[in-house]
């Protein structure tokens, strides 16, 4: 074969080269393909050299368990990141915008931390101790300079929904006032409406526990273990599972998520009292009790919450209209609080119209416990969607702002300082933390340059838990509930987007709306596991059944496209040209078939066995025997098996979309070319990848010495086209077998 054969084929040579772990053979494989000159292009195949990883996962556990001063000194200061910025910090310069964003989160951070505790099921208190050392912690561990870390409305739901499901299993009511924490001497006695009691074993010692204090322990011990949960993802680098939660499944989440936020809070917008629902279906259940005893609404409840979401929906509009006026948000939340505490201490809502209020929340720090280790087994698996959830948001924020202020954060330290996020507080009456959206970009927009910003909100919420808190005490309910409300305004705008996103993609519409769907009419965890299931069926089903074509030339020119999909594409005479856009594997291989028999009007098993059949009633009627055994005549027959005249003498498979070839696939493309080999029909595949190349020839595709190859494999379609011309295939190598003059008068007779 010459050069000028303008194809491109492969041959193995010999190859000595010199590596440091010896001599290995080396590949070379000669490209022949068509260009001005016609000259050999020469590819040559790098040697991968084979990686003994045992010796390698050895070098590197001996390396992990050294100890020097330099490597404990580098692990102490990748541990906590604060120790390398934080002496660079260049105070003249990024003070003042930190102090800012510090204050503005702070003040945003004290009514959100208070009403979150609706949703959480605890008391505020609990609540302010979150915020508190969720800030405190990622200061020191975290590598984001600008997310904002504390209580988040999503997190909140799925600890309250916990909290409420284990006290209904433990025989709390869960209308009823809670009843203090174990050791707050200024809320010792329990109401009379919640008598019921548990013994629980806390830091070694017997403790008759009530309803609050039972609650906050399920939730610290909910929190701990998805903190641990976090930290072993972090050493085992298990970061890649957030792969799987794709922008339509966290959207979804979230949004289904805000519904069931919203529902739980209606019946504190208007002041009735009805069971809280638990399990699945929560949603439409509190909808139906909320039509019930509609009737018995509070109309001070009522008339507060629309004036508070009236001030609130106002004060949101105009800030996003002239944030590029403005220097910081406006706190908005604050000044509600503030009004409407005044409000109802002094013109005594509770008392005269039965407005339900916060109550007492205590000062100071309670003193830390132990997590319930007997709660932990209970809450096991509850702690696994709260931890992934936790660690999503917050590297999904943290990569945002990097990506944004062109720096760099690292993953697995990110999962590190969320897990001991929700550790260390667990210990200090706090529940699970993440980073949230809304407050990341207010500290963005407000001048934030480092942590040191979160450690000033810290602050801020100190001085509410030291003197501030009890000032709270006449706050209603229902103002928190619409700050809740209000705060999922975002949220709720993604219905708005539907139409804009099936535009876009109509796969990751249908994964949205199931995944909205499943979080709220179910429940937030199977909402999000249904989520994920379904996005990745999605995507197996896109390979089962991926897009197929027969190809055209464009004209003039050596390139081929769908000939469905765009005009004025000329045939290549006796040529098909199919394309699979899908990696060829176990679940599409059926498909790929039907396919490329379908597009090309030529079965080769079909056709195969009809001229085998016809052969054989042709010997019949050179015997004189003129039926057959279904009663035909033996002329009509024949007419009815004459082999199909085929249009095309050579299949080009363009392999460029298949990524990866599975046993299943290449079994596939060695029986279609067994097949049509048949039909006197070559096969020709081009624009392999080196992956699939492999494979192929580890299946036998090519033969045992890989001799036929440079007829078989080519570089591009058009190289593979010119081959089959300049080979002269697209000639009748036999030609269809005429219908015999005996067996068409014999049918005239019949």
């Amino acid at each position: 074969m010459t050069c000028n054969l303008m194809a491109v084929f492969f041959t193995l040579q010999e190859h000595t080269h010199e590596v440091n772990t010896g001599t290995m053979e080396r590949p070379l494989e000669a490209t022949r393909m068509e260009n001005t000159t016609s000259a050999c292009v020469l590819m040559e195949r790098k040697t991968h050299v084979k990686i003994n990883r045992k010796q390698v996962m050895l070098a590197k556990l001996r390396k992990s368990c050294s100890c020097t001063p330099e490597k404990l000194k580098n692990f102490l200061m990748d541990f906590l990141p604060v120790l390398r910025w934080l002496p660079k910090y260049k105070c003249k310069e990024y003070i003042w915008g930190d102090v800012m964003s510090g204050l503005v989160i702070g003040i945003i951070l004290v009514p959100q931390a208070i009403a979150y505790s609706l949703l959480a099921g605890l008391k505020p208190i609990y609540s302010l101790y979150t915020s508190f050392f969720a800030n405190i912690i990622y200061f020191l561990m975290g590598t984001s300079r600008h997310v904002s870390v504390g209580i988040f409305s999503l997190i909140s739901l799925m600890v309250g929904q916990v909290v409420d499901r284990e006290l209904l299993l433990a025989g709390f009511d869960l209308n009823d006032d809670a009843s203090p924490a174990l050791g707050d001497s200024s809320l010792q006695n329990d109401t009379q409406s919640n008598t019921t009691a548990f013994n629980l074993t806390i830091a070694g010692m017997n403790a008759e526990c009530g309803k609050e204090c039972y609650a906050i322990g399920i939730a610290t011990a909910l929190t701990f273990v998805a903190g641990v949960y976090q930290v072993l993802m972090g050493i085992f680098r298990l970061g890649f599972v957030s792969m799987y939660l794709s922008e339509a499944v966290l959207d979804g989440f979230a949004t289904g998520a805000s519904l069931t936020i919203l529902t739980a809070q209606v019946k504190y917008l208007i002041g009735i009292k009805i069971p809280r629902s638990q399990g699945h279906g929560m949603l439409v259940i509190t909808w139906i009790n909320v039509f019930r005893n509609i009737s018995e609404a509070n109309i001070c409840d009522v008339i507060t919450s629309a004036i508070c979401i009236v001030v609130l929906v106002t004060a949101k509009e105009l800030g996003d209209q002239y944030k590029h006026k403005l220097k910081f948000p406006l706190p908005t939340e604050l000044v509600v609080i503030v009004v409407a505490t005044l409000v109802s201490h002094y013109g005594k809502l509770n008392e005269v119209y039965a407005s339900s209020v916060s109550g007492a929340i205590p000062t100071g720090f309670i003193p830390p416990k132990v997590p319930p280790f007997n709660l932990m087994l209970r809450v096991a698996i509850d702690a696994l969607p709260l931890a992934i959830v936790s660690f999503v948001f917050t590297v999904s924020l943290s990569e945002m702002c990097a990506k944004k202020y062109a720096y760099s954060i690292r993953a697995n330290q990110e999962m590190f300082a969320v897990g001991f996020c929700n550790i260390i507080p667990s210990f200090f009456h706090s529940f699970a933390t993440s980073a949230a959206l809304a407050k990341t970009l207010v500290k963005t927009s407000t001048g934030c340059q480092t942590q040191v910003s979160g450690v000033i909100s810290a602050m801020v919420v100190l001085l509410v838990l030291l003197f501030l808190a009890p000032l709270f005490y006449s706050l209603q309910k229902c103002v928190l509930a619409c700050i809740i409300i209000v705060s999922l305004r975002g949220a709720l705008r993604k219905f708005r987007d539907v139409p804009a996103r099936y535009q876009v993609n109509k796969m990751d519409t249908f994964v949205w709306i199931v995944t909205t769907s499943a979080s709220a009419l179910i429940s937030t965890e199977i909402g999000l596991l249904v989520g994920i299931v379904f996005s990745l069926l999605c995507i197996i089903v896109r390979t089962q059944r991926p897009r197929t074509a027969l190809l055209g030339q464009i004209q003039d020119t050596n390139f081929y496209e769908d000939d469905l999909e765009y005009e004025n594409l000329s045939s290549v005479p006796k040529v098909k040209i199919f394309r699979f856009e899908a990696p060829l594997y176990y679940a599409n291989k059926n498909y790929f078939l039907k396919s490329l028999y379908r597009l090309t009007n030529l079965d080769p098993n079909l056709e195969v066995a009809r001229r085998k059949k016809y052969k054989k009633e042709k010997r019949h009627l050179k015997k004189g025997d003129h039926t057959t055994a279904n009663g035909l005549g033996i002329g009509e027959t024949a007419l009815q098996l004459v082999p199909k005249q085929t249009d095309f003498q050579a299949l080009v498979v363009d392999c460029s979309s298949i990524l990866f070839l599975d046993t299943s696939g290449v079994n596939t493309l060695k029986e279609i070319l067994k097949d049509y080999k048949d039909l006197n029909i070559s096969v020709l595949l081009a624009c392999c990848n080196p992956s699939v190349i492999d494979s192929l020839k580890r299946g036998g595709y090519f033969g045992k010495d890989f001799g036929s190859m440079q007829e078989m494999l080519f570089y591009s379609i058009h190289n593979a086209v010119q081959f089959a011309k300049d080979q002269k295939l697209l000639c009748c190598k036999i030609c269809p077998v005429p219908v015999d003059s005996h067996s068409v008068s014999m049918a005239g007779e019949f």
